[in-house]
């Protein structure tokens, strides 16, 4: 097959991106090499300039960009001040802006390695793609409850011509991601953030001029778009991608995740922002403005992945373990221990789970700072008290809200029923509830919440079992039918959705949970092998409850009774904190959450002050009321985590999106992106840019080939995947 879509051809003026202590050409600048902080045989690449810049002219000439932190709105604008070389600080950058001729278009007889070339193994066997993402490493370090991740991606081009790889992958969706390296044979060149429209435009025209580039983009919290462009045939370039995220723990067990794939996305018919579904080579045909392409089901490709998680825990771990993968461990020490995947389970298509429980008490009520030149920072993290699992039950209204879309066929409807079943089995004679399916719509068991006697808890178990899965996934229907019943004075309302949250309209339903919630919990339970987080856990943080997470490998036991322990005792509400003389601000959730048993809360903000601090938390339970007291040495280096100012700033960034969906304003836009730029921390109006412009690659042409990656385990293709 031939392919006529050469790169776009090249405007009259090329703009290129100079960065000091980047790799990259100038003229009147002797090139040399430094050594990298890391590895004794790594190294980055700098500039030394000489002389002076030349002179702009009433044409093309030299413009400075500025620091890392400025912000021009919408496309940016070249600025009229110009520095002299000598002058330029590490960070800020020039364009050279000069003219080029017009490249001529690639006769239309020349051919072009296609999308979707097929590589056929031996018959019976699968067919083998070719591709060019050929494997990814995950390295973790787990100290406190924080873990810095290192994800290297390798691409190398196995076609004949010259290509620009497009691939998009999952990251947690709490991941701070802070800084992007890119490697070609022994250099390493250190990307820059810079304002989302700015970075494309640049690194579209260094693809057009045959430079080696790489493009980094949030297209959601935990959805990205990596773009390597002019990779040479047979040449391998890295992209390695770091990220600071904190540890789930629940019950004195700490759990790493770390996603492999994105799972098919359902976008209402009309929309076009969402993440789409399509086939391999069937680019386009969503009709969304992120696409992920999908291996059929007698594909595959070479793309595997490598995962060690290193946890230095400080107390003895008694417990470690994966209940999605097989791993290997290493043990260093009693509180030392290494977990790595089997090499016989490196397929990318589910969610890595590791968890470890560690000896002694559960984990304490503690404070963690950092300090930095962009300012203190701190990381207070609050244990519920044991008392609340003394307090007795509350009545309930239990609304389940159960996902019977086409991605949920097979063993993911299974396992949200058996869940479900015995949420139905744990109900109390005092609680009422009521059941509520959609797909494309929405339909209940009945007009209202029933009461939770015996005949009607097996009437809601036959009704369970006669759902089947097929159709959209419609969830705003599903949102409306559990948010819009009358309130039961003398109940709590729990909404609990079980769902894999395969959806691309996250943020239609965050804006009718905001709407609609009032005075409803929502607890849910995301059930799947690479279930939306982004979307579950935004759920719960609107809805003022939580979230379980139930791999297809595990029984629902354990998830239901944590469920029902949280849920049927009072919350510790109406939080409040004195803190002393600490002062603080910025703190983040700006409405600190409720308690729950058994799950602790990370609060972040920014501080100033030495010394001892005395911080009182008090807060309301029924009639209940509970106090604490937290000591903390603000001085004291066993304290800090470089990873604090990180969390703290991705909180803010999170908390100020919150305010968007309510009333967007190019303010909060603003606020966001500065924030981005000044911390060095990608979002959605940010981007990492590198690019190699040391050398031009060869030839004149090149084409795009999407990375297509399998569907999640234990979803179908065929209800999934737009063809």
């Amino acid at each position: 097959m031939r392919n006529s879509h050469p790169y776009p051809p090249i405007s009259a003026y090329v703009v290129l991106v100079l960065i000091v202590s980047s790799a990259l050409w100038l003229t009147g600048c002797n090139y040399r090499r430094a050594a990298k902080e890391g590895p004794a045989d790594s190294s980055v690449d700098s500039v030394s300039c000489t002389g002076t810049a030349m002179e702009p002219t009433a044409g093309p000439g030299f413009v400075n960009t500025g620091s890392p932190t400025s912000v021009s709105p919408g496309v940016a604008q070249a600025k009229p001040d110009v520095k002299p070389w000598t002058d330029l600080t590490p960070g800020e950058e020039l364009w050279i802006i000069e003219t080029a001729a017009e490249r001529p278009r690639v006769p239309g007889g020349e051919y072009y390695p296609t999308r979707g070339e097929l590589r056929v193994t031996r018959p019976g066997k699968q067919e083998e793609v070719a591709l060019p993402l050929k494997h990814t490493d995950v390295r973790a370090q787990v100290s406190a409850f924080l873990a810095m991740v290192h994800v290297t991606q390798q691409y190398e081009n196995p076609y004949a011509e010259k290509i620009e790889a497009v691939y998009v992958f999952p990251l947690p969706d709490n991941a701070a991601v802070t800084d992007f390296v890119m490697t070609i044979g022994t250099r390493h060149i250190r990307g820059v953030i810079r304002e989302r429209k700015e970075a494309q435009r640049i690194y579209e025209e260094a693809k057009s001029r045959g430079y080696v580039a790489s493009l980094l983009t949030q297209e959601r919290p935990n959805v990205f778009t990596q773009k390597v462009a002019n990779i040479e045939p047979g040449k391998q370039i890295d992209v390695q991608i770091t990220y600071f995220s904190p540890l789930r723990y629940e019950e004195g067990v700490y759990e790493f995740v770390f996603p492999m794939v994105v799972g098919p996305r359902f976008n209402p018919p009309g929309s076009t922002q969402g993440v789409g579904a399509v086939g391999m080579g069937q680019r386009g045909a969503s009709g969304q403005k992120t696409e992920v392409e999908y291996l059929r089901p007698h594909q595959r490709s070479g793309h595997d992945i490598r995962v060690s998680v290193d946890v230095e825990a400080g107390v003895p771990i008694e417990q470690i373990v994966s209940p999605t993968h097989a791993i290997a461990l290493q043990r260093h020490g009693p509180s030392h221990v290494t977990a790595s995947l089997s090499r016989l389970d490196s397929v990318p298509n589910k969610d890595f789970v590791l968890r470890y429980k560690v000896a002694g008490r559960k984990l304490q009520t503690a404070l963690l700072t950092h300090r930095s030149e962009n300012g203190n920072t701190f990381a207070l993290v609050l244990q519920p008290p044991a008392d609340l699992a003394e307090l007795p039950r509350v009545p309930r209204e239990m609304v389940f809200v159960l996902d019977c879309s086409g991605s949920m066929n097979g063993w993911p409807l299974a396992k949200a029923r058996e869940t479900m079943r015995r949420c139905l089995e744990n109900l109390d004679e005092n609680d009422t509830f009521q059941i509520i399916r959609f797909s494309d719509n929405a339909s209940s068991l009945g007009r209202k919440p029933i009461p939770a006697t015996p005949a009607n808890v097996r009437r809601g178990l036959r009704y369970l079992e006669s759902l089947q899965s097929e159709g959209g996934t419609m969830m705003i229907e599903g949102i409306k039918a559990a948010l819009d019943l009358p309130r039961d004075g003398e109940r709590m309302r729990i909404v609990s959705f079980l769902t894999d949250g395969y959806i691309g309209n996250e943020t239609e339903i965050f804006q009718a949970i905001q709407q609609r919630i009032g005075s409803t919990r929502i607890f849910s339970f995301g059930v799947g092998s690479s279930v939306n987080r982004y979307l579950l856990e935004g759920m719960a943080r609107l809805g003022r409850g939580a979230v379980a997470f139930i791999t297809l490998e595990e029984t629902p036991t354990a998830a239901v009774n944590k469920f029902y322990e949280r849920a049927s005792r009072p919350a510790l509400t109406d939080i409040e904190i004195d803190w002393g003389e600490m002062e603080v601000a910025d703190v983040y959730p700006r409405r600190v959450p409720d308690l729950f048993v058994g799950r602790p809360l990370l609060i972040a903000g920014r501080f100033e002050g030495n010394g001892s601090a005395k911080i009182r938390v008090r807060g309301r339970a029924g009639r209940e009321v509970f106090t604490d007291v937290v000591r903390a040495d603000l001085d004291d280096p066993g304290t800090q985590h470089e990873g604090i100012a990180k969390v703290w700033a991705r909180w803010k960034i999170a908390d100020l999106s919150d305010r968007e969906l309510r009333s967007a304003s190019q303010s909060l836009r603003r606020e966001i992106l500065v924030l981005s730029l000044t911390h060095r921390l990608l979002c959605q109006y940010s981007a990492f840019l590198a690019v190699d412009s040391l050398q031009r690659t060869a030839g004149d042409h090149g084409v795009s080939v999407n990375v297509p990656v399998p569907v999640p385990a234990g979803v179908r293709y065929d209800t999934t995947v737009k063809e």
